[in-house]
């Protein structure tokens, strides 16, 4: 049973992607609803059945006892017996299927599927942001708002089912039942309704932007705390333990002070409730007193009237309390819609085309490249890297390096000019098509919190174990990787490594991720300080090994340590975003311009930082 209900909706299933979803709340809903539609009409359906069943059962102890008073034990049974048996079966039978029905499409079907079809689109809409805007927000933000959206998704549509359905239904059956007892018995329910509504609709007014001023701050948390654990590292190393605590504490009373006038709001509304429901049960039961006394009630209409108060009461309480979880949960969503929403920056034009690559020839043509803020980055450069060349990028900090390469893949779109691998604009092919042909090792490499085997088999996925071991033989890391045993007794390439590869050296993560490119054997590869974590004796065999990797591949190499691109077919200088000098080593310590000043203030074979633009 739980499996037929489980599986009524795929929360997988295919769906239209959109670079811009919906960022009004409810067709940000309705996208997800579409595939529930047919189980929530039949919940609804199923909520209203249960709701008048409730109320029936009510109406149906007023008959009872008038049936009771009025006639003897054997008439009762002889006239009326079949009639209770048919309700007795029933209530036996029909309602708890109806109800069990009902419970397990909003508890087996809606909640588990619900949640989990927003959670997976939504990361599937995230993960297809460009690497500026993750470099934008915190990760444990943008992570708290994909975990804590659905689930409050979910909160809103089962108290829609489970709570607001109910109540009308219960309120319209409760007033249909009092009118046929009397009409005037309407009058203290209508009245109560009236201030029921304005009361709910105080509170839904000021609980909706509370609620999301109280999930922003919670989120802010989040991201704050998650900062200080991903750099746990510098908090020691800089003994910024009470400072962290600190910047957290401002983030958390920020949090407390924001869900106390949350809650503030709460406390005033069940105060105006519990008068309101104090004078709907005077009102109702010391009405059909009144009328019982007068001879225009029966003893049936008092006890049907009596034991309806009191259920009106405490439904009441349960309706309020689900409109404000309802209102929460639409805040909740509201909040992580402002980061699930937001539209995908850099797209593949429609009609893109895979790369087409055929000898790796690369061209800037006129780049330009300011990263919005209009200095900085690069500056109508203009470079081609012939197939099979390997040039090497030298320069201060903020010289264009970086960009350059992060415009190569395509993290950022350039703002002028183009660039081109084998003729074609890289504005105009598939992102992915473009990364499978460029390998690329950085200075800070960090690895996935998975297996030594899985962050080497990311480079490429269908790989053998043969080819995996070669390609860690070939970086220097398979007797290490051998060595290693993560807490859980996982040995070898089956240790885990940590998240972002804390559990290894600086120097054992570079040659993971070494090997990781080497296994995906790109024709076009970057390196970006690619054996600056390593020491002199393994960077040797390192670059002993790059240079076997590098034949037959057009390269780019970032280097401060100048001597690990001495030997590159060119060296390219920038300087403030513009080319400066290009040449061979020989050629450029020739002509005696910034990379021979370089080659002579390098200490220990780095750019000497401290010499500023003379």
């Amino acid at each position: 049973m739980f499996s037929y209900f489980e599986h009524l909706v795929d929360p997988y299933g295919p769906y239209e992607q959109t670079d811009t979803p919906p960022r009004a709340l409810w067709p940000f809903l309705k996208q997800f609803v579409r595939p529930f539609r047919r189980v929530f009409a039949v919940t609804a359906a199923l909520s209203v059945v249960a709701a008048f069943s409730d109320v029936a059962l009510i109406w149906y102890v007023g008959r009872l006892v008038d049936l009771l008073s009025q006639n003897g034990p054997q008439v009762v049974w002889s006239v009326y017996g079949r009639e209770m048996l048919m309700v007795a079966a029933a209530v036996l039978i029909l309602r708890p299927l109806l109800l069990v029905t009902n419970v397990a499409l909003l508890h087996n079907t809606i909640l588990p599927n619900f949640g989990t079809m927003i959670r997976w689109r939504a990361h599937a809409h995230v993960i297809r942001q460009p690497v500026g805007w993750f470099e934008s927000d915190f990760a444990g933000r943008i992570a708290n708002r994909i975990m804590q959206t659905p689930p409050a998704a979910g909160d809103a549509v089962f108290q829609t089912f489970d709570a607001m359905a109910f109540a009308s239904v219960t309120v319209v059956g409760a007033g249909i039942m009092l009118a046929e007892a009397d009409p005037r018995l309407l009058v203290p329910l209508v009245v109560w309704f009236l201030l029921y509504a304005a009361l709910v609709n105080w509170t839904v007014r000021r609980a909706g932007p509370a609620s999301k001023a109280s999930s922003d701050a919670r989120s802010a948390v989040t991201g704050r705390v998650v900062d200080a654990y991903t750099n746990i590292h510098s908090v020691k190393l800089f003994a910024h333990h009470d400072r962290e605590l600190a910047y957290a504490k401002e983030a958390i009373e920020h949090a407390r002070s924001t869900f106390a006038r949350e809650m503030r709001i709460v406390t005033k509304m069940d105060l105006a409730l519990t008068a309101l429901n104090g004078g709907l049960i005077v009102g109702v039961t010391g009405w059909a007193l009144v009328l019982w006394y007068q001879g225009q009630a029966t003893v049936g209409t008092v006890a049907a009237a009596t034991a309806l108060v009191p259920r009106l009461n405490n439904m009441t309480y349960w309706i309020m309390w689900a409109f404000t979880a309802l209102v929460q949960a639409l805040g909740v969503v509201a909040e992580g819609m402002e980061t699930i929403t937001q539209p995908i920056g850099l797209v593949d034009k429609p009609g893109a085309k895979p790369l087409e690559f055929r000898d790796g020839l690369i061209e800037f043509d006129g780049v330009s490249h300011h990263y919005g803020r209009g200095a900085g980055g690069l500056q109508v450069l203009s470079l081609t890297v012939h197939p099979g060349e390997k040039i090497g990028l030298v320069g201060r900090s903020g010289a264009g390096k970086s960009t350059l390469v992060k415009l190569l893949l395509r993290f950022y779109d350039a703002e002028d000019g183009v660039i081109r691998i084998d003729g074609q604009d890289i504005s105009g092919v598939t992102q992915d098509s473009l990364r499978r042909h460029i390998g690329m090792v950085q200075q800070d490499s960090s690895l996935m919190h998975r297996s030594v085997r899985d962050n080497l088999m990311y480079g490429r996925p269908d790989a053998t174990e043969a080819q995996m071991i070669e390609a860690a033989r070939r970086a220097e890391a398979h007797d290490f990787i051998l060595t290693l045993e993560d807490p859980e007794g996982r040995r070898g390439y089956d240790a885990h490594v940590g998240e972002r590869g804390v559990k290894l050296s600086g120097g054992q993560r570079q040659r993971v991720a070494l090997a990781r490119v080497i296994l995906k054997d790109a024709p076009i590869l970057v390196l970006d300080e690619a054996t600056s974590a390593l020491d002199s004796e393994a960077e040797a065999a390192i670059q002993h090994a790059l240079s076997g990797v590098m034949q037959g591949k057009t390269v780019i190499a970032i280097a401060h340590r100048l001597s690990t691109i001495a030997a590159m077919d060119r060296i390219v200088v920038l300087e403030g975003g513009h080319i400066a000098e290009q040449g061979t080593h020989a050629q450029l310590l020739a002509l005696n311009g910034l990379y021979a000043r370089f080659w002579a203030r390098q200490s220990g074979g780095f750019i000497g930082l401290e010499e500023a633009a003379e």
